[in-house]
């Protein structure tokens, strides 16, 4: 059962916002932050693994390659029933069949005069937690039985989104770059962290699969900014400032069900889509309920704070608000207890 709390000032008012847009949503509880640097990860922990926990779903040669890569790719974990129901609910989405509130539905628009509203045109549903069919990915045991090897029992969904990669041109529209998702959050600790990442289709390099760096989860988290290159760059679309182009890469070629889990310091990114078909993925990131929100001010993740603040303030004429108040409103328990996210 969750621990209700109290919200104040921005948050609050967020809160009343979005309730009224849709009823459905609870009280989260009031915030836990922890005055620390954004550079700071979770000390080792003891014994031979420090990235993930003991369990009896993991094999030692499993734990052992995550602790080494973070990174563990396991084969056709989600059926193709439930991929096939959140591809229906995608494109119920595409045609404006349902609402989701507080849920950004990125699209190239200048597809829209040509297809509609339709799956050519949409790339992306983030923060689809008010969606009922498209959050069960979230909950689905498969899935949960291996985040917990990472997070412990008590699991947070803090972020949620289903990727449409679309058949782009030169101009790399789609294109990700290289880039380690704890730039995105204000929660700790990093090694309490995955991202559970399921392939709805085939993925490989033809069509924009991911790309991993093994072994840079071991790393700090580095500064981001929008990369300098020619063409458009979506929304948010940070990738490390001076990004090394020359170290070590791994395409992660996956069949529709696999699921790879990775560590929030793990740099990737993905490449462009050079067919003319799609390339669907959806994914969770998941966190411990026992860690706590940071601080962000005088930070490298301070210019992003602000851009969220702008994003916010202009979609739901809110005052500036704290990054942690954003996530925190975005986070849903599904296994255990709801501590302190």
């Amino acid at each position: 059962m969750e621990q209700l709390g109290k919200k104040s000032g921005p948050a609050a008012r967020l809160d009343t916002i979005l309730r009224h847009l849709s009823p459905r949503l609870g009280t989260a509880p009031a915030l836990t932050s922890v005055p620390t640097s954004a550079h700071v990860t979770a000390a080792p922990q003891p014994g031979r693994f420090r990235y993930t926990l003991d369990n009896n779903v993991l094999t030692p040669e499993q734990r052992q390659f995550y602790e080494d890569n973070g990174y563990l790719l396991v084969k056709k974990l989600v059926s193709d029933e439930d991929i096939e129901r959140f591809r229906k609910e995608f494109i119920r989405i595409c045609k404006k069949e349902v609402s989701l509130p507080g849920a950004m539905i990125m699209k190239n628009t200048a597809l829209k005069s040509e297809y509609g509203q339709s799956e050519n045109v949409v790339n992306k549903v983030q923060d689809f937690q008010e969606d009922e069919e498209l959050f069960r990915y979230c909950t689905l045991p498969e899935i949960l039985k291996y985040v917990e090897c990472f997070t412990g029992p008590n699991i947070m969904a803090m972020h949620t989104m289903l990727i449409n990669k679309l058949p782009d041109s030169d101009q790399q529209t789609f294109l990700h770059p290289m880039h380690q998702d704890l730039h995105y959050f204000p929660f700790r600790p990093a090694d309490r962290i995955v991202c559970s990442w399921t392939a709805m289709e085939r993925a490989d390099e033809t069509n924009g699969c991911l790309v991993v760096q093994p072994g840079t989860h071991k790393e700090p988290l580095k500064p981001h900014a929008y990369p300098q290159w020619e063409g458009k760059t979506n929304k948010l679309f940070h990738g490390i400032i001076d990004y090394d182009e020359k170290g070590p890469k791994v395409h992660l070629v996956m069949e529709k069900g696999d699921t790879v889990f990775f560590h929030p310091l793990l740099i990737h990114g993905s490449g462009i889509n050079r067919t003319s078909g799609f390339r669907k993925s959806i994914s969770c990131h998941f966190a411990s309920s026992e860690g706590y929100y940071i601080d962000v001010k005088d930070t490298i993740q301070e210019d992003l704070e602000k851009e969220l603040q702008e994003m916010v303030q202009k979609k739901y004429s809110l005052p500036a608000m704290k990054l942690r108040d954003i996530w925190n409103f975005r986070a849903r328990l599904v296994r255990g207890e709801r501590i302190n996210l």
